[in-house]
């Protein structure tokens, strides 16, 4: 499998602050360029991870001022498991400080049939501690294990992260080979 550090997503990959007018920006201050798994629109931005890393609940639970490092996966084998990750930055807060996001979840198989389908999940609905300009990761979190009997080739995840105060719809996609 070839794996890369994910460092354009985590890293690289800073929230907006009240100096950016719209996307995500870099350690530099500089505005990254838009991905399929990474946009924003309205101040809101999302960004869709896929990583081998099971232990992707412990390296992000670590204290703030700690960049966690996520594998960035593009293929997987039989036996194997991926795991998908959607963060988000600046969500519209009510009164009592509660954003209201929701996610949709699609993962196509290779020839495009869908595998799973799943609709208007609310994906981070906690009430905020900290400024919402952080990098939150949403409660949408999907493993992936390639089963020898699933089709090789080309999976799409699609994850659509809307911010219904903000009314803000951000469709998501990433991609992975079963080899």
């Amino acid at each position: 499998m070839r794996w890369t550090c994910a460092l354009a997503m985590m890293a690289m990959m800073l929230p907006l602050d009240s100096s950016a007018s719209d996307g995500w920006i870099n350690g530099d201050g500089k505005a990254l360029v838009e991905t399929d798994a990474m946009k924003s629109s309205g101040g809101f931005a999302a960004s869709l991870l896929v990583t081998s890393d099971a232990d992707w609940r412990a390296k992000w639970a670590t204290p703030q001022e700690t960049t966690p490092r996520f594998n960035e996966a593009d293929e997987v084998h039989p036996g194997g498991e991926l795991f998908l990750l959607t963060f988000i930055s600046n969500p519209q807060l009510d009164e009592n400080r509660v954003p209201k996001v929701h996610c949709d979840l699609r993962m196509l198989r290779p020839d495009g049939s869908t595998s799973i389908d799943e609709r208007d999940v609310p994906c981070f609905t906690a009430a905020l501690t900290g400024p919402p300009n952080l990098l939150y990761m949403t409660n949408l979190h999907l493993k992936f294990v390639a089963e020898a009997g699933d089709p090789k080739g080309t999976w799409t995840a699609q994850v659509v992260v809307r911010d219904l105060l903000r009314k803000v719809s951000l469709p998501l996609q990433a991609r992975f080979d079963v080899r």
